[in-house]
């Protein structure tokens, strides 16, 4: 496998590392890609690797008796597999891919060589897994207190900022899973914001029209992990759609 280079790196946490740093992980990374649906880590399953997406989409999902809910999103800015950060080989959680990309991959028995031999890597995982908690904190916010319309239009508008697009893979069912609701409810909440012309709904897929109106719609249940974030590792690429605030719908 060729050496990795700091400079071309698309992981923000791995970005945020000195070039001497990184150097000293870059052996032990592997570029993969990673599919729709594909699971990383398996509830209550040995972790056996840890990832840093560099694009594409990753759920932490929850199994319950009501069915499956989503409790956190991954994406370019972060890493799938926090447990090994605080020295844990399991979770009662699953970890599954909802958008295609590619990844860099590292064995679990190497991360936690480099932690105990790199500092600065356990600092900015450990960052990142305050930030994680942050995030997790307001999914249960907006989900014990808010609405169908304004919970979707807080995970648009984080999917976007993951993707970095205006069109996003999204399907019905997916969001239904996001949302821990039915699908029915989705629809209903979908046309709503299609009405305000907020966004335009596809077949498989969600196109922003006008992220200003989403971050309203969204209020207080956007913004605080986002912030929180900047503030532990905003050394690096902000994690911000570069897209302007009103587009265009693609014909």
């Amino acid at each position: 496998m060729s050496q990795l280079h700091h400079d071309i790196v698309r992981n923000r946490l791995l970005a945020a590392l000195t070039p001497m740093e990184f150097e000293r992980l870059a052996p032990s990374l592997e570029r993969v890609s990673m599919s729709m649906r594909q699971p990383l880590v398996m509830a209550r399953e040995p972790i056996t690797h840890g990832y840093f997406p560099e694009d594409g989409l990753v759920s932490l999902i929850c199994d319950t008796v009501e069915g499956r809910v989503e409790i956190g999103l991954v994406g370019y800015e972060g890493f799938v597999g926090t447990p090994l950060v605080l020295g844990t080989g399991r979770t009662p959680h699953n970890a599954m891919v909802q958008a295609e990309g590619s990844m860099l991959r590292i064995e679990a028995s190497d991360l936690q060589a480099a932690l105990e031999a790199s500092p600065a890597l356990r600092g900015v995982l450990g960052r990142y897994v305050q930030s994680l908690i942050v995030q997790v904190g307001e999914t249960v916010y907006a989900n014990a207190d808010c609405t169908i319309e304004i919970r979707l239009a807080r995970w648009i508008l984080m999917t976007q900022d993951r993707l970095r697009r205006n069109e996003l893979p999204l399907t019905h069912d997916f969001m239904a899973l996001m949302l821990g609701v039915r699908r029915p409810g989705v629809t209903t909440a979908m046309h709503v914001l299609e009405g305000r012309r907020m966004i335009q709904a596809r077949r498989g897929r969600v196109i922003v029209l006008d992220r200003d109106q989403l971050k309203d719609l969204a209020r207080d249940t956007y913004g605080t992990a986002e912030a929180e974030y900047e503030r532990l590792l905003g050394e690096a690429e902000p994690c911000r759609a570069t897209s302007s605030t009103h587009v265009a719908a693609a014909s």
